[in-house]
């Protein structure tokens, strides 16, 4: 009896705990062939409209990271990650047609450019006899379990929120492996690239990270259990989510969330966990609504497929006062604004390849609503920066901001000096990124535009040389009394 091979292509799933579509393939196949590719359209390209690096250097690294973690953890299962860089549906089915295998499993994805690549696939597969079966990962839920079909998914995540926290139950997250039967045939398994590989220039740590993020699963399931177990900082999330500086302010499992090193039923399941021997409150709460959020933007992309990304957005209507404004936008990107709570977030960004969500809101709303310039550009450029870029999660929120999305959220247009002084009150979180306006005391930080001649001596910063005029002066939001 010939022996049933099955590949498993890893993708935006880069885990052994709970990882269904390595799960299934156990279940049916005798011997496994665990694949990534790092696509060169992704990872070598461009973006669609506005020509950034499709990934950047931050989010590029931390795959990378990832990717060994997941080779080094495969190997503890008694297999060998296969790593290639190219076309997806090339590669894997040239692996598939050589190797005589069965069925490709790997988790669906609903978005644009990652259909291609499935479906294209899937053809080639058909053309030899072999099957491409799909797994979720990615989600809280699974869209069988939840109370209407997709089409018919709530536009308020309110709503959506109450019809499924109040009756669908989250599954258990699946257990990992004891051991994952490796081809009989030898496979070149291939070499893991550098940044470098990827026209990238190595990145300078810089001391003023909020963390010194790791990619992989192990990393992901250590900062799980630090944030709840050993430290115990989710007792107050809800309270200090908003903060800016430091690694303990907000929980910080997006990026290993949206590459799928961890499971949100993992997630789940510990804080349920957590609840049960420490005892539950708003913020334990508070983490399991932002799961659902996630889950919610995912249901979005999927009802609206690719609306999501035009600039009329779900709503498919667009705003007539926005431009594709090069000159304000550089001034924007390049945290040059002479708005210090702007600049702040975006130089973060810029140097380390994270912001808070308080940075994200401030600076796009800002971008949009105060700037006037095309929301899609704003979009483009976190989708080349962030180390925790998730397409639904990014292209949803910005929606939102923009006013395009299907549940415009209330208040979406931000007192930029008001959350300035709410979020960074003594002005710390600006003078960390902004050095130049070090010696401002509090009460100025925040609008140097409205600095006096004197004030600027006084203070030794000038406006216009140690740090730009403003391109939206702070009186807009707020005016001192002389």
């Amino acid at each position: 009896m010939s022996l049933r091979r099955a590949i498993v292509w890893f993708r935006q799933d880069l885990r052994v705990h709970d990882n269904e579509a390595l799960t299934q393939a156990l279940k049916v196949a005798d011997e496994i062939l665990p694949v990534f590719i790092f696509d060169e359209r992704v990872y070598k390209g461009r973006t669609r409209w506005f020509d950034f690096p499709k990934a950047g250097k931050y989010r590029t690294q931390f795959v990378i990271e990832a990717v060994e973690d997941l080779r080094r953890n495969l190997r503890k299962l008694g297999n060998e990650l296969v790593i290639r860089v190219g076309k997806p549906e090339e590669i894997i089915f040239e692996l598939a047609r050589e190797n005589r295998t069965s069925w490709v499993f790997c988790n669906r994805e609903r978005t644009e450019e990652e259909l291609f690549v499935q479906d294209e696939l899937e053809k080639k597969l058909w053309e030899v006899g072999q099957e491409i079966r799909y797994t979720r990962g990615k989600m809280l839920y699974y869209t069988a379990d939840l109370p209407f079909p997709i089409s018919h998914t709530p536009d308020v995540f309110t709503q959506y929120r109450k019809e499924v926290e109040r009756i669908v139950p989250v599954r258990e997250p699946l257990a990992v492996p004891v051991h994952v039967p490796a081809f009989s045939t030898d496979i070149i398994p291939g070499i893991l690239p550098e940044l470098t590989d990827f026209g990238h220039d190595p990145i300078i740590p810089d001391s003023r990270r909020v963390l010194a993020f790791k990619g992989g699963e192990s990393a992901a399931l250590e900062r799980l259990r630090y944030y709840l177990w050993d430290s115990d900082l989710i007792r107050d999330y809800k309270e200090t989510r908003n903060g800016m500086i430091g690694g303990d302010y907000s929980s910080k499992f997006s990026p290993w969330l949206a590459l799928g090193c961890l499971s949100p039923k993992m997630v789940y399941a510990e804080l349920t966990r957590y609840e049960a021997e420490r005892g539950a409150n708003k913020s334990t709460y508070w983490l399991f609504f932002e799961l659902l959020w996630r889950d919610f933007f995912r249901m979005m992309a999927k009802k609206y497929e690719k609306k999501i990304f035009l600039k009329g957005g779900t709503k498919a209507e667009e705003r007539t006062d926005l431009r594709d404004n090069w000159e304000l936008f550089s001034r924007w990107l390049e945290g040059e604004t002479g708005v210090p709570f702007i600049d702040a977030n975006m130089r973060e960004l810029n140097l380390t390849g994270f912001m808070s969500n308080r940075g994200r809101q401030n600076v796009a709303s800002f971008l949009v609503n105060d700037l006037n310039v095309n929301w899609q550009m704003g979009a483009e450029y976190f989708e080349s920066l962030l180390i925790d870029y998730d397409v639904t999660s990014n292209w949803g929120n910005w929606n939102y901001v923009a006013g395009v999305g299907s549940d415009p959220r209330e208040n979406r247009y931000f007192n930029i000096i008001k959350q300035a002084r709410n979020y960074d009150p003594k002005g710390e979180y600006v003078k960390l990124w902004l050095p130049e306006l070090a010696e401002l005391p509090a009460e100025l930080v925040h609008i140097p535009d409205q600095l006096k001649f004197a004030e600027q001596e006084e203070h030794h910063v000038k406006i216009g040389s140690h740090y730009p005029q403003a391109i939206v002066g702070t009186k807009k939001w707020d005016r001192r009394s002389w």
